[in-house]
This record gives structure tokens, sequence and C-alpha cells, in this order.
């Protein structure tokens, strides 16, 4: 890791029965390591499993149990973590079990009272190829980044996105019914408080980040400007300053205006469930949507750049530098790209590292200046669930 930074770092990692993986127990160096090996030999399944201690779900959208191997009953997935300046540890642990269809996380050996309580023990950032939903896909992909980034790192946003989806529910399953307003109106305080909440907290990270998005895709992008921008699923003056009261007022006054519409459609039209975050760049002097205009490799770098500033949050929120988990990234980028992203990931005080490719040459380490210390990291090999020594 880079000097002088205070970082967590992943020292034991351990599998039972996940995904391909049967046992698995792997020591880690505080630096990290460079996992090579062929596609579906396990290298995503083994970053899935850090970062699974993260957020407790799969990054790729799995259900719990198609994380369980093929004719088995449950997975177990453990982990100790270090803090480099103090040298503290902490165990966190998690397991499905299939019959029952329950999950049971650990942190030194204590169930919380809460899952919740629990996620962003690890603090890592995972950047990987499908981190090009992000950009590409609908609302409900960017939605999904900015629920984990807040969840993980503001307190109170899980709970209040918790309490948010239950009522949501609620009135939605009311309003296809055709409930009364009565019975529908009872559902509105938490959704009205908890949609405010989520609403500022959304706001204010993006304005707080759009700065170093902008900075950092320029910086990967060699100079390309592009740019983040909330778009509220509410009605809202442009140059409004969205705070919890502003969004508490406004859901309230939405939702009086909307209420027939929702009446005739059945279903809730207002809401941070309908919330997008936009993702522009410049093209002829105009600002256009980057999913529709974007080259392969700028709509990667924005991808990228997201993820910089998520390891941006993670250090502020939480005083330390994030564990980086680089996903095949390099055999998706172009060397330029590359030796920017690693670069970069140098200049702003990485944690430790941990990256997977399918070949050596595709980790293009050894050219890059001032990345000595991910161009050092030791190779390990991995073939159908199991890690050997690289090269044989």
């Amino acid at each position: 890791m880079s000097d002088g930074v205070a970082a967590l770092a992943c020292r034991t990692l351990r599998l039972r029965n996940y995904r391909n993986f049967q046992t698995l127990d792997l020591e880690i160096p505080a630096s990290g390591i460079a996992v090579i090996g062929d596609n579906g030999s396990g290298k995503t399944n083994l970053l899935e499993s850090i970062y699974y201690l993260e957020i407790f779900r799969s990054f790729r959208g799995s259900a719990d149990e198609q994380l369980v191997r093929g004719g088995e009953a449950a997975f177990h997935v453990g982990a100790w973590f270090e803090d480099g300046g103090t040298g503290t540890r902490v165990e966190v642990a998690a397991g499905y079990e299939l019959r029952m269809r329950t999950k049971r996380v650990t942190v030194d050996g204590v169930e919380p009272d809460r899952i919740g309580d629990a996620i962003g023990r690890a603090r890592a950032v995972i950047f990987s190829p499908s981190d090009l939903a992000m950009v590409t896909g609908g609302p409900a992909e960017r939605r999904r980044f900015l629920d984990i980034v807040l969840s993980v790192n503001v307190t109170g946003y899980l709970g209040a996105l918790q309490t948010y989806r239950l009522a949501l529910r609620q009135r939605n399953a009311l309003l296809r019914k055709g409930a009364a307003v009565a019975h529908i109106g009872a559902f509105d305080p938490p959704f009205i408080e908890a949609g405010a909440r989520i609403v500022s907290e959304r706001a204010r990270w993006i304005d707080r980040h759009a700065a170093g998005f902008a900075r950092r895709y320029a910086a990967v992008g060699d100079g390309a400007q592009a740019s983040i921008a909330y778009r509220p699923g509410l009605r809202i003056e442009p140059d409004a300053a969205l705070d919890a009261g502003l969004a508490r007022v406004v859901l309230e006054h939405e939702i009086e205006r909307v209420a027939d519409r929702e009446r005739d459609r059945g279903m809730t039209v207002i809401g941070p469930h309908r919330d997008d975050m936009a993702i522009a760049m410049s093209m002829d002097g105009r600002e256009v949507e980057l999913r529709d205009f974007g080259s392969g490799g700028q709509l990667r770098t924005a991808a990228i750049a997201l993820r910089l500033i998520e390891a941006e949050s993670v250090r502020h929120a939480r005083g330390s530098a994030p564990i980086v988990l680089l996903d095949d990234v390099f055999a998706e980028l172009d060397a330029g790209r590359s030796v920017r992203l690693l670069e970069t990931l140098e200049a702003e005080g990485h944690g430790q590292v941990i990256l997977t490719a399918p070949k050596e040459s595709d980790v293009r380490l050894r050219s890059v200046k001032g990345a000595e210390s991910i161009a050092q990291l030791p190779r390990l090999g991995i073939l159908a669930g199991r890690i050997t020594v690289y090269g044989e």
C-alpha cells in the first residue's frame, strides 16, 4: 500500500462452498496480491467473496442461494481485517443456509442485532467490467450505486432506505387495490420523512463529489471532460439547495399534486425511487448524455471515475484508504487508460490492492512509473477454484 496511508487490509480469507470454491484458506500480504487465471477459474468469485463482507450481498446481483456451491447445503465466507496504523484486527464472517434460507453475519464472533449494523467493516471498493452498467444502464443501476455508497458511508441512510422501500411497497399495494385515500395516506408520513432523507443525502453526495468525478475522469481519460448531476424524481427548481427540509416540503406537495394520477395508474409516481444521476460529456461545445454518445473507452472511464469517488467517500467517512479490488480491469482498458488509472490510484493513496487478470501481460504494470507498489504485488495462479503458485 502507499506509504503513510492508514488502511485496513484483508490478511486472511476463508471460504467454504462459496461459488466454485470448495475450501480456501488464503493468507494475503498487507500490500495485496495479483491473481492470474483463465476466465471461469474463479477470479471474480474470489473478489466477490471479499466484497460480500462489505455489503453482505453479491455485487453482481446474485441471490444468496446462487452463491452456494453446487450440491452443498450452505456457504461460509470469513476474513480477518487488520488496521495498518494500529495493528488492531477484526473478524467479519457470513454464511447462508439453503434449506432454511437463513443468513448469519458475525463481527468478532458476535451476531449484530441487524445485518445493516455490520456493513462497511471491510472498507472495500471493487472495480469490475460490470461497472459499465452504471453508465450505460437505466436509472436503477445508478440508484443502486448511490444507495450502496451512502449506506456504507453515511450513518442512518440504510435505515431511511429500508423505511422508504417498505412504505413504497405498502402504498403501491393499496393503490393497486383501489384502497381508500385515508388508508393510503397512513403510509405517507414514513414515505415523506425517509424519502426526504434519501433525496437530501443523494443530492449532497453528488454535489460534494461532482468536481472530483470531473477531475478523475480527466485524469484517466487524458484530459477529456465529463460531469455528474443529480436528477431527482421530484419537481424541484434546478438551483434549489436541496436539504431534508426542502425535500420534505416538496414531497408533501407532490403527493397531493399527483394523487389522482396515482389512483388511476395504481402506483406511486413520484419520489426517490424515480431518481437518476445524469452523466454527461462535452461534445461540440454542448453537454450530451455520455451513455448515448460516448465511446467504449469514455464509458469505461466514467465507470472508473465513479469508483474512484466512491473510494474518496470511504477515505472521508472512515478515515482510511479502502481495500482496492480490481477485477480484470486492465483486460478491458487500453494501455493509456490502464497506466493513468494506476497513476491516479498511487497519487491518491490506495490501500491494499487485490487484482485479477486472465494473463500476466494484461496487468500492464511494469512500465508504469510511480506505480511500483502495485507492480511488485506477488502473483498467484488460480485454477477451477483453487489457488496455485503462479506459473505452475
